[in-house]
Parts: structure tokens; sequence; C-alpha cells
């Protein structure tokens, strides 16, 4: 999960969009990696279903907001 915050900060400090936005790919990608990883934490019994639920949405806000920094109009 740290990996998407330090991917964002390393992002918002590139002079090129280009440059920015590749960043911002790279933090939405290890956001789906921590989704992943909290899938199998469910699997192997380390957090419950209902804990999980309040993640899920987090999980889906935060990709949302990665996205927005990617679009094509930012």
């Amino acid at each position: 999960s740290c990996s998407v915050h330090l991917n964002i900060a390393e992002g918002c400090s590139r002079k090129s969009s280009i440059e920015r936005k590749r960043f911002f790919e790279i933090a939405r990608g290890s956001l789906v990696e921590v989704d992943t990883t909290i899938g199998l934490a469910v699997d192997l019994d380390y957090i419950t279903l209902e804990k999980l639920d309040s993640i899920k949405v987090l999980i889906i806000e935060n990709f949302k907001m990665i996205s927005v920094m990617i679009s094509p109009d930012n």
C-alpha cells in the first residue's frame, strides 16, 4: 500500500504530464495488488468478510481518484 502513495508523490514531482501519468498508472496498479492481497487475507482467514466490505469501498474510491488523475484531460 505504501507503493500507491509513493508513486503518486513521485508522479506529482514530475514536470511532464506523460511522466506524471505513468507514475499514476503504476500507483493504480499497486492499488490492484493491494486489492488482490486483501482477497488472499480473506482466504487465509486473516480478515473477515464484514471488514472486507468497508475496505473494498475505499479501494474503489481510490481507484476512481487515481483514474481521474490519469485521464487525458489532466
